[in-house]
């Protein structure tokens, strides 16, 4: 087109400028309201439909219809929970189990399958020393790359072993790596746990070193009340850094409780965040 423009001869321009000229500026004004009648019209209607939007549409339930585990839980008590995934080797768990008994603090650890196995009597203190006992899979495989009854035997696996050697019936579960998706999160509930993540990592697993983990775990911008904070037993520093880790939390005022005391069991919602309230 631009270019037929270009080979129009000059008087067909002049007429055109002509015919340009000649509009009338009446019609442009009746122009102009129309359009702002149908403009003012669209916003109108687009004002009252948000208005009638139903809850599961609003902004503040988006992330319902993905199904979430729990990160962290909405609460006015200043209250966090230390978690301890176990995957690898033990030799520090009973440091660890020494630092939380000396400050009377109870935590949470989630156990793989080949963990247990391989250390049954560590489960058994963890058990006897009133810590929690979660579910990290049988093997520590990507859960979302397996079917529905494969995650259903990596969880169930595991719950069966800690059940038989302990006489507990696990129901917090943390998938490896935290990946998860609906398929996950649901055969876990189908299952009987809770899927829990967490918002406080303290990166131990990356070996910076103790007061690295300490600065992530008592100054972390997303530190706060309901908060599940990520550490590892077979980390490097972890060990040396957990007393200085749960002083420098109460020092704050916080309390230290494990995850099953921490969490809602009945009536609550899970928000996009991941932050569970009370109904």
């Amino acid at each position: 087109m631009d270019n037929q423009k270009g080979n129009i001869p000059k008087e067909n321009n002049q007429s055109e400028i002509s015919s340009k000229n000649d509009i009338n500026p009446v019609s442009d004004i009746t122009l102009f309201v129309k359009i702002g009648i149908v403009v003012l019209s669209i916003l109108v209607v687009a004002g009252i439909a948000v208005k009638f939007l139903p809850d599961a549409i609003t902004v503040s339930n988006i992330g319902r219809r993905r199904d979430l585990p729990i990160y962290c839980v909405a609460t006015d008590e200043k209250k966090v929970a230390l978690s301890f995934d176990a995957a690898w080797g033990n030799e520090d768990t009973q440091k660890i189990l020494d630092i939380l008994a000396k400050h009377n603090v109870k935590v949470t650890f989630f156990m793989t399958g080949g963990w247990v196995s391989k250390y049954p009597d560590d489960v058994k203190k963890i058990a006897a020393a009133g810590h929690d006992l979660g579910n990290h899979s049988e093997s520590h495989k990507h859960m979302t790359s397996l079917s529905e009854q494969e995650c259903k035997d990596e969880i169930m696996k595991v719950h069966n072993r800690v059940k038989e050697l302990t006489g507990v019936e696990m129901d917090l579960f943390r998938p490896p790596y935290g990946d998860y998706n609906n398929m996950v999160v649901g055969v876990a509930r189908d299952c009987g746990y809770y899927t829990i993540q967490w918002d406080v990592d303290s990166l131990d697993w990356k070996d910076y070193g103790a007061d690295s983990i300490i600065r992530k775990c008592t100054e972390n911008k997303k530190l706060g009340n309901g908060s599940i904070i990520l550490m590892h037993n077979g980390a490097k520093y972890t060990p040396e850094a957990l007393e200085r880790v749960i002083l420098g939390l109460k020092e704050k005022g916080y309390e230290l409780v494990p995850i099953s005391q921490l969490i809602y069991r009945s009536d609550y919602t899970i928000d996009y965040e991941g932050r569970q309230h009370k109904k």
